[in-house]
């Protein structure tokens, strides 16, 4: 099936645009240059063998005339031999000599060769020293390299005196023929394979990524739990697939997020609503006294101002989320913060029989934050501890630093939190004991909120809590802005 998909061309049009047939040039042009050196390194490196081989047989027969004409210039016999009978025992490569005197004349030449060669091409300058071949067609168009050299012949030799040597190289030059053609075919055939080869390779090669695509085109708000399968991928796929699998897995925890903060929204926002919308209708069925009207709008008016603290808190999360949002940061002097948070809680505290005390270093400790920020997550977190300690506990404000991170934390004995909701509390809306919660008025933002602080800042949150114990929230933040 995956090769039916694979060998199916898109349409022209689309062609170019495609990684496949991006990936598919690549191949086939490295493929066609890589072929196209080899065989050409392999051509050369042949025409300079056989070149070589017949410069040295050239130079041989050279060394050979020139040694008998110097040692025995007198003996005939062996001079005619050498140049008239060997080259007939020969069947391929046959070769030619002669023998010039100063004036031109032949004194002695292999038989055949003038039916071969037109001498008339060999009459031209002498070359010296050793044989240098040069290319000339015969008279039936068979290619021959001949020498001419210069050396003393005969009996009355001079240094005018002229050896030609040629050899019938014809053999050589079919067989590079041979190989060009052969070399043209391996070309041909490699233009018209590697093409499709490269294709299929690249087609298998993005496989995984077009699976990547089609499991994303099937994502929606509504379908987020398809996952890509990486096994079998190569490693660097595997990885993106991994990478994309967690983006999923976050989206999804996002979506479901939204999910249950608009139902709390929803729910939140409706009981004040219908608190107020049942109160009218009960109140407006029959004529009330002055006072029961009064009694209705003052219950009313707390309805409102619930519903505009809840809409306040939200309006906060939402900008604390947004990338636009910044600080106003101005140094802080923490134990003085604390104090004013004291003053503030202090009646509270008291009628709720529960002692308010603050632990602080006697030295200044002093960060850049944004105070009215702070005091909110203080003030949140000391509300919080107030509301939830029993009379005759006892809620401390402490805080302390070191070189670069300042701890703000505030503990209480109160009723504490159960381990297995612990990890939930900063979520927006949850609340530890929804009846209780409801009502204090608590919304359930209180702690998202102080975290989002910290976030804003730089920091985190942490808390600890033993049911029946207290517990214990810890805000860090960077003593200075990071530049």
């Amino acid at each position: 099936m995956f090769w039916k998909r694979a060998t199916s061309l898109p349409p022209v049009s689309r062609l170019w645009g495609t990684l496949a047939f991006r990936l598919t040039a690549a191949y086939a042009l490295a493929g066609l240059f890589l072929v196209f050196v080899a065989t050409a390194s392999l051509y050369m490196f042949l025409v300079s063998e056989l070149d070589k081989s017949t410069e040295l047989f050239l130079a041989d027969k050279e060394n050979v005339l020139r040694t008998m004409l110097r040692e025995r210039p007198s003996d005939e016999d062996a001079l005619r031999e050498e140049i008239e009978l060997e080259t007939a025992a020969r069947r391929y490569q046959q070769f030619y000599i002669r023998l010039l005197d100063d004036r031109n004349r032949s004194l002695l030449m292999t038989p055949g060769m003038g039916e071969q060669l037109d001498l008339a091409q060999l009459t031209g300058p002498k070359l010296t020293g050793s044989a240098q071949s040069i290319r000339i067609k015969g008279k039936d168009g068979r290619a021959f390299r001949v020498a001419v050299i210069s050396a003393p012949v005969g009996f009355a030799a001079t240094d005018n005196d002229t050896i030609e040597i040629a050899i019938d190289v014809s053999q050589t030059e079919e067989l590079l023929a041979r190989y060009r053609f052969w070399f043209a075919a391996i070309l041909a055939a490699t233009f018209g394979i590697f093409p499709l080869v490269g294709y299929q390779i690249a087609r298998r090669g993005i496989g995984p990524v077009e699976e990547m695509a089609t499991t994303a085109r099937h994502i929606s708000s509504t379908n987020l739990r398809e996952r890509i399968l990486a096994e079998g991928y190569p490693f660097e796929l595997a990885a993106l697939a991994g990478t994309f699998n967690q983006m999923l897995d976050r989206l999804e925890e996002s979506f479901e997020r939204i999910s249950r903060f608009s139902a709390d929204i929803a729910h939140d926002l409706r009981t004040p609503v219908n608190n107020i919308r049942g109160e009218a209708e009960v109140t407006l069925a029959r004529t009330r006294s002055a006072e029961e009207y009064r009694e209705v709008i003052e219950s009313f008016l707390e309805e409102a101002v619930r519903l505009s603290d809840l809409i306040g808190d939200l309006l906060f999360l939402a900008r604390a989320e947004s990338p636009l949002g910044h600080l106003r940061r101005e140094p802080v002097d923490v134990g003085e913060l604390l104090g004013g948070m004291m003053e503030y809680y202090e009646a509270s505290a008291a009628d709720g029989g529960v002692s308010l005390t603050r632990r602080v270093a006697e030295e200044p400790v002093t960060a850049e934050l944004d105070r009215t920020l702070v005091q909110r997550a203080v003030s949140n977190l000391v509300s919080n501890a107030l509301a939830n300690t029993p009379p005759g506990g006892a809620v401390v404000l402490s805080t302390s630093t070191d070189n670069s991170t300042i701890r703000i934390e505030v503990s209480d004995t109160g009723i504490g939190i159960p381990a297995e909701v612990l990890p939930r509390v900063f979520d927006r809306f949850f609340r530890v004991d929804s009846a209780r919660s409801q009502s204090s008025g608590g919304t359930g933002l209180g702690l998202a909120i102080v975290q989002s602080i910290a976030v804003l800042h730089g920091g985190n949150v942490q808390i600890s809590s033993q049911p029946g114990h207290g517990t214990r929230v810890t805000l860090h933040m960077p003593v200075s802005a990071a530049r």
